[in-house]
């Protein structure tokens, strides 16, 4: 079934793909005039910035695809591994998410005021740090490491996308390139979630729980090699303005505060993703709860979820250019976004609706949900590209880091009170709140669809 769907994917994406300006060609009938030789030179130029473009962002999802295969490595065996210790796993997770929202809206000043490559330096250390922490039985010193997870945690999702969406503006390449580079992103995501259950399953049996930490440590390092020739960005600068870390704090804030687009799109992502992760948490202790015949099969669960993450990346592409024939024009990511948010919206009311049936459930409920649980994932993965598309699209490039680090401090808050409602409320209550999260962010979303322009505007009044 999987191998049909990523056949039909990829169909899909030949019979759809996106027109690219680049391949144009001077048409014969100017031949010999002098708009014909600017078309040709212009033609040639262009053939020259897609293979440049190409090459940077081979050199950017590579280091992608190696840190999130070393994040996913940790994420699917930490709670096995505090397990065998016999620590207080609960109070290392939350510890993990309230550092997250502690240092969030401090971290991001100083990726911006240090670097953007610097910070993901600092991402690599941390992370080397914090694995090395996890061969530790100790409970204070597990303790410590989480608190730094907290802090490698945002920067991760902050300063390597800061980091590649102003490199991509300074090397003078298009902006509706960008999508692309977040669709590989995605695609890759999926990737290496499935590949990570291989290998860290072949590292346990042969090193214990910790062999997949070990491995995430030698991947870090790695990835720590290939970041070290990238070149250094700051975002926009102006010499005669303050770019202390107090000055990035404040203007930070300033922005977020008093720009209503900037603010609706931190609030979007809250919500989606906050719901995203709080689905994360529940799918396992759900599906074992509904308890399906022959039991749970959970490793082939996860792989064909990160399969879905796959498709969606794959299918965002087509997907944006079969909107642009609907959406007000330049408005294709806000109108796929409400979309997809919609979509997420009913996946999760599915479950919300079987779940509340309790012992009077109709037959083939469990189909139904594994199902809903499938299309949910296959939302993630098209949300991660357009979240990106649009976080690119209306936060200023000078104050990313600040401001995407901004936007996990509610993040943080909805995944804390999500992972709290798991204890307190029924099953189908927290999946109703959930899918009420994605309905919030699709009307939210919809709003840039009225009026309104993107910050492109707010980025060229900042140059001159």
């Amino acid at each position: 079934m999987s191998v049909f769907l990523v056949i039909t994917t990829i169909v899909t994406q030949v019979l759809y793909k996106p027109q690219d300006d680049t391949e144009e060609k001077p048409s014969s009938s100017k031949e010999g005039t002098k708009a014909y030789e600017e078309e040709k030179t212009k033609a040639a130029e262009g053939v020259v910035l897609k293979k440049e473009f190409d090459g940077f962002r081979r050199k950017y999802i590579m280091v992608y695809l190696v840190i999130m295969l070393a994040d996913w490595m940790q994420g699917t065996h930490m709670y096995t591994l505090y397990l065998s210790y016999n620590v207080n796993v609960s109070a290392l997770f939350i510890t993990g998410f309230l550092s997250g929202a502690i240092f969030a809206p401090f971290l991001g000043s100083f990726v911006d005021k240090f670097g953007r490559k610097n910070s993901c330096i600092v991402y690599c250390v941390l992370e080397i740090i914090i694995n090395t922490l996890e061969h530790s039985h100790d409970f204070n010193i597990l303790l410590f490491g989480r608190v730094l997870g907290g802090i490698s945690t945002n920067l991760l999702f902050s300063a390597f996308e800061s980091w590649m969406t102003t490199e991509h503006r300074k090397k003078g390449f298009p902006e509706e390139w960008m999508s692309t580079t977040y669709s590989q992103a995605s695609i890759g995501n999926g990737s290496m979630a499935v590949l990570a259950g291989i290998v860290s399953q072949v590292l346990e049996d042969k090193f214990g729980h910790i062999g997949p930490f070990q491995g995430a440590i030698a991947l870090t390092v790695l990835a720590l090699i290939l970041i070290l020739p990238w070149e250094e960005n700051y975002g926009e600068k102006d010499s005669d303005n303050d770019h202390s870390l107090s000055h990035q704090f404040t203007e930070g804030w300033k922005a977020t505060l008093s720009n209503s687009q900037i603010w609706r799109i931190g609030m979007t992502q809250a919500l989606s993703e906050g719901a995203m992760y709080t689905f994360v948490f529940m799918w396992v202790p759900t599906l074992l709860a509904m308890d399906p015949p022959g039991g749970l099969p959970t490793g082939c669960v996860f792989a064909a979820m990160m399969m879905a993450i796959t498709i969606g990346g794959m299918i965002y592409p087509p997907i944006q250019s079969f909107v642009k024939n609907f959406a007000p024009k330049g408005k294709a990511p806000e109108l796929c976004a409400s979309l997809v948010y919609l979509a997420a919206f009913a996946s999760m009311a599915i479950p919300a609706y079987f779940l509340s049936q309790g012992d009077s459930m109709v037959a083939g409920g469990f189909t139904f949900v594994i199902v809903a649980f499938m299309i949910t994932e296959g939302c993630v993965g098209l949300f991660m590209p357009v979240a990106g598309t649009l976080r690119s699209k209306y936060v200023p490039d000078a104050l990313q880091g600040a401001i995407l680090n901004i936007f996990r401090l509610p993040l943080n808050v909805v995944v804390v009170s999500g992972t709290y409602a798991t204890d307190v409320l029924e099953t189908s209550v927290v999946f109703q709140l959930v899918s009420g999260c994605f309905l919030a962010a699709a009307l939210l979303q919809s709003t840039f669809l009225i009026g309104g322009s993107s910050n492109e505007t707010t980025r060229s009044k900042k140059k001159d």
